[in-house]
């Protein structure tokens, strides 16, 4: 199994071309099930997930080309005939993201039997919203031998879905499925993600009809079917925000091509405070520090707040500012499992219930870690690239779900960094 060793205390210089979104592309990979024309996907990163879900995607009939442009890779997607309706536990224990094949496959087919996801242990994350509002376009729902059942023979129907609480997966899949419903469908306390917007503006790209996108209530009316498009994925703000903190953790200045400071609002105002600089460029953004990191206080929320993805490299950079910081998790209950790791390379953080107190030590070491999940791996990475030493990082494959080709575009910019085989 590979290993990320860092040698750290090497300030990053240069650029780095954020990649498209992971989170965006999913889901719109997904959307290529709603239609027996192509669907076209630019600016795609090459990832571990995305692999993942081409394979679910073929199994189901979907025929893909991909190439590399050169600026992210270009996906073509052809669901001519939906061959199975089935998604096999062997594919989706693999990513939790496999569950939205659920709402595009019962919507144009009239059933789908999906093998109940798997994906990071970082908590709690049932599938009940995405059950409870496809009952609300008329699906019945089946739950036997690990997998979902759902069957609308007769085709999904409009219907009024209110989310008890926000959930990104659930309001993809249920605008997925409502774009093919008959007649019209309200879904209510939506999430707001930019990457739930960019699938919405790829539906209406593909002739759904939605109005509200990027509110909190959508309006879909079902259209009889889809067409083909091509749609470039959003930019990876979860990858902006980290390399602006490996920046701001190693005292260096990157320029982040292709970032949009309007989708990291909440990430840059928490920068800002901890006396990091963000400033739009002709290509992307600049960061840097403005002298020291100080310690600023963070609790996660759903977007438009600070995201719970950007909660663990936030806590690594807060372990080298001056004074503490409290930052609070209110998404997933079980993520801090970084916290141990960041402890064994002289972080000072002390954790109480959903709450860490960060106080600020001047130095960090470097030490043998294991990445327990995708953000805490890279938050071991901004940690390892601060500290004095050396870092090993273990249990890598976590980071290669969620970033591209990170050595590389650190490496460029000055890190001593390298994959090794164990």
């Amino acid at each position: 199994m590979d290993q990320i060793r860092i040698r750290g205390g090497r300030p990053l210089e240069g650029s780095i071309r954020i990649s498209g979104a992971k989170n965006a592309a999913l889901p719109l990979m997904t959307a290529s099930l709603l239609t027996d024309e192509t669907l076209t996907l630019t600016n795609l990163p090459f990832l571990a997930d995305i692999t993942t879900l081409v394979q679910l995607l073929m199994q189901h009939g979907v025929q893909i080309g991909m190439r590399d442009s050169g600026a992210g890779h270009v996906l073509e997607m052809t669901a001519k005939e939906i061959t199975s309706t089935t998604a096999p536990y062997d594919l989706v224990r693999k990513m939790r993201a496999s569950i939205l094949v659920l709402g595009p496959l019962v919507a144009r087919c009239g059933e789908a039997r999906v093998s109940l996801p798997g994906g990071c242990a970082i908590g709690t994350r049932p599938v009940d919203l995405h059950l409870k509002g496809l009952e609300a376009l008329g699906a019945e729902i089946e739950l036997a031998n690990g997998y979902v059942h759902a069957r609308a023979p007769k085709g999904l129907a409009g219907g009024h879905y209110v989310f008890p609480f926000v959930s990104v997966g659930a309001t993809e899949n249920l605008v997925m499925a409502a774009s093919l419903a008959k007649g019209e469908s309200t879904l209510v306390n939506a999430a707001r993600e930019p990457e739930v917007a960019d699938l919405a503006k790829c539906l209406v790209g593909m002739g759904a009809k939605i109005e509200g996108i990027g509110t909190d209530t959508l309006t879909i009316q079902g259209v009889p079917a889809l067409h083909a498009t091509e749609h470039r994925v959003v930019a990876d703000r979860i990858e902006t925000g980290t390399f602006a903190m490996a920046a701001a953790a190693t005292g260096g200045e990157l320029e982040l091509v292709g970032a949009e400071l309007s989708i990291i609002d909440s990430v840059a105002e928490a920068l800002d405070k901890a006396g990091v600089e963000i400033v739009e460029t002709e290509n992307g953004l600049k960061v840097r520090r403005r002298n020291g990191l100080v310690g600023v206080d963070v609790m996660t929320e759903p977007y438009p707040g600070f995201p719970t993805d950007m909660q663990a490299q936030m806590m690594a950079l807060m372990s080298i500012a001056e004074g503490a910081s409290m930052i609070t998790e209110t998404i997933f209950e079980n993520r801090f499992m970084h916290v141990p790791e960041l402890a064994r390379m002289g972080a000072n953080i002390n954790v109480h219930q959903s709450s860490a107190m960060v106080r600020g030590t001047k130095k960090l070491t470097g030490a043998p870690v294991m990445a327990t999940d995708l953000r805490a791996s890279v938050s071991l990475v901004i940690a390892g690239l601060a500290a004095e030493g050396e870092t090993v990082i273990n249990r890598v494959y976590h980071i290669d779900r969620g970033y591209e080709r990170i050595e590389e575009k650190l490496k460029a910019c000055g890190a001593d960094i390298e994959r090794v085989g164990s």
